[in-house]
């Protein structure tokens, strides 16, 4: 293969969702023009394709008497355990401009008839900061910027598959892409600023509410030199197999029906009345389920999980799992009095103390029919599949308070970046992305405008990069494609081992395959036609995610700790909440210890370490207005 186009550029923005765009308008607006924007698919990636049943975003409270700060979100991020102060600081101070420019390109967030920007409540959430546009809010704001980006005139890339970042390990000097419409050449771009906006690593799992267009390179940037920071945190949940969905909200509320069968769709029952005896209490978990969506090990115990645990059960014995909206669970034999209080109060309030799930979904949320009619699948007709699915990653690569990673140059942007921990605000990441894009166009642009990549340095890496890739795509030429299976079965080991449910024996196992095949990838994946050529390049990027994430997740159980967020590890020394549950769900829930420590990993020479250090404090500052203002009069304040 041989380098088609050699492109000279200051900024590379890396990712066309809402985070990727928002960092192409703001260097824009900040005055730095020298700037492209690639993607591999314009239309691709979660931010465009993914939403929920009222897909939350998270800012300052701009409405009612209810009292707030910028410290006060500060604290509430803060309080997410893992999380790093000055962090959690900027996406406080930022998120009413960040969300107020969003207003101003046309996402219509709605206001009351005095203009106040309403909220409501969100999960971990103390004020009433979250809002919403309905399911598709992230959709939204992807469209606005990127018609601002167009009204703009931003140099803009398809088809352009990052393949390598050319970093010494200290600094960026440029990035190798294949072309997704020839794949027969290479792209190279010269540039000494890269912002990654590629999303979360969404291909390393199996079982994923992801859109299928979301796959992530958090591996590219593992392997540049970038630190991974609390890898082991994920957010996992219930959603939908096809489409893609998170069954939040009212898909719960409503209480369905939830079955499961054989692999064939036979032998079909309601299997968690084999778990509870009590229907009043297994339909207010389900109703719970709703607005407690991620699987939270906190909840396992007396909690709303059960349901999760109950699902994650019926799916490993080979069965599948269902929610069915065409009649009432338990036969229709329930009183809705024999719910908890709050949740009959919920429907009643609702009007929806009616028979029948569909009935009372018609009710409560009528788009909620109408969003997977549109996408093929008539509630009223037939059942929904799900699984217990990775929805989020809290982790990410480490980042300072400009959301630059440790390598210079390199800045880290929406859910690529560890900017979360190990709990965060429903809402909290659309917010995070929009910041810290802000953050890394406006240093980029106040910072590193002048600087001019090293001609000798960027030579021989770029060398290098091509040399090996071509390489690699000579090598898995064959008769018979692999690709597909192998990738299959490597997001399925994750899953199985490195989901929810953790066990450390079998992650060690696991990662000992994964290693296994990132040693050996051009001898042991076949591909049999060129445009399979990019599923290669991102099994390879899975590859190094994957060993990072599994390497933290074995480290951290060694370092001691215990099950937290949507991850519950197996302890033989901890407690079975229930008896007749499996073993494996034996477990000690985290009691805080380690709330101020994050791990970090690093991946060197096809081997990963990981070590600790303390987070970060919230800074404590005390502005004189004429010292700030002199200060930023010379230097804006970026520093």
């Amino acid at each position: 293969m041989k380098v088609r186009e050699l492109l000279t550029v200051n900024t590379v923005v890396v990712g066309s969702g809402a985070a990727g765009y928002n960092a192409a308008d703001r260097l824009w607006q900040y005055g730095q023009h020298d700037i492209l924007l690639i993607s591999e698919d314009l239309k691709a990636g979660t931010s465009r394709n993914t939403g929920s049943d009222k897909q939350t975003y998270y800012k300052l409270t701009l409405s009612s008497d209810t009292p707030d700060s910028i410290c006060e979100m500060a604290n509430t991020l803060y309080d997410g355990k893992c999380v790093d102060g000055d962090i959690a600081l900027c996406e406080a101070a930022l998120s009413v401009p960040s969300f107020l420019r969003l207003v101003e390109l046309g996402v219509p967030f709605p206001v009351n008839r005095y203009g106040e920007y309403i909220g409501y409540k969100t999960d971990h959430d103390p004020r009433c900061r979250a809002t919403s546009v309905g399911p598709y809010t992230s959709r939204e704001m992807t469209e606005v910027l990127e018609r601002q980006c167009r009204d703009y005139g931003v140099p803009t890339r398809d088809h352009l598959q990052a393949i390598r970042i050319l970093s010494d390990g200290e600094r960026v000097y440029g990035l190798l892409c294949l072309d997704t419409e020839s794949f027969d050449d290479f792209v190279l771009i010269k540039c000494p600023n890269i912002i990654w906006a590629t999303g979360g690593p969404a291909g390393i799992y199996k079982n994923s509410v992801y859109p299928a267009s979301q796959f992530g390179a958090s591996g590219l940037a593992f392997e540049a030199g970038a630190l991974g920071k609390n890898l082991t945190e994920w957010q996992f949940g219930l959603a939908s197999v096809r489409p893609r969905w998170n069954v939040s909200g009212t898909y719960m509320q409503v209480l369905p029906r939830m079955v499961s069968t054989d692999a064939d769709g036979n032998d079909e029952r309601e299997f968690l009345t084999d778990f509870f005896s009590d229907t009043g209490e297994m339909l207010t978990m389900l109703f719970l389920k709703g607005y407690q969506w991620p699987f939270d090990v906190r909840k396992v115990d007396g909690g709303s999980s059960i349901v999760d645990i109950l699902v994650y059960m019926e799916l490993c014995k080979g069965r599948r799992v269902y929610l069915d909206y065409r009649r009432d669970p338990a036969d229709g034999s329930f009183a809705f009095e024999e719910l908890s209080q709050e949740a009959y109060e919920y429907l009643r309030r609702a009007d929806a103390l009616v028979p029948g799930p569909l009935e009372r979904l018609k009710i409560m949320n009528q788009p909620a029919i109408d969003f997977y009619l549109e996408n093929g699948v008539d509630l009223s007709k037939e059942m929904l599949e799900i699984s217990l699915c990775a929805q989020h990653n809290n982790g990410g690569v480490d980042i300072d308070l400009h959301w630059q990673s440790g390598v210079e140059g390199l800045f880290v942007v929406g859910e690529a970046a560890g900017s979360h921990g190990v709990y965060r605000p429903g809402g909290s990441a659309l917010n995070a992305g929009q910041v810290g894009s802000t953050r890394a166009a406006l240093y980029t642009a106040k910072r590193r405008a002048e600087i001019e990549t090293d001609e000798r340095v960027f030579s021989r890496l770029a060398e290098e990069a091509v040399n090996e890739m071509s390489a690699l795509a000579d090598a898995v030429i064959g008769a018979e494609s692999s690709i597909r299976e192998r990738r299959l079965e490597m997001s399925g080991l994750m899953s199985t081992c490195a989901g929810p449910i953790r066990d450390s024996a079998q992650i060690e196992k696991a990662l000992a395959k994964v290693r296994a095949l990132a040693a050996d990838l051009g001898g042991s994946v076949r591909i049999n036609k060129p445009c399979e050529l990019r599923w290669v390049y991102r099994l390879r990027d899975m590859l190094i995610a994957m060993e990072c994430f599994m390497t933290a997740m074995v480290d951290y159980a060694k370092a001691g700790g215990k099950s937290r967020g949507s991850a519950l590890y197996t302890d033989p020394d901890g407690t079975k909440p229930y008896a007749q549950l499996p073993d494996v769900f034996t477990f000690t829930v985290d009691d805080g210890a380690m709330d101020e420590d994050i791990q970090t990993v690093r991946y060197r020479d096809g081997a990963c370490t990981a070590s600790w250090r303390r987070r970060r404090p919230i800074p404590e500052n005390d502005d004189f207005f004429e010292v700030v203002w002199k200060n930023y009069r010379e230097t804006g304040n970026v520093d």
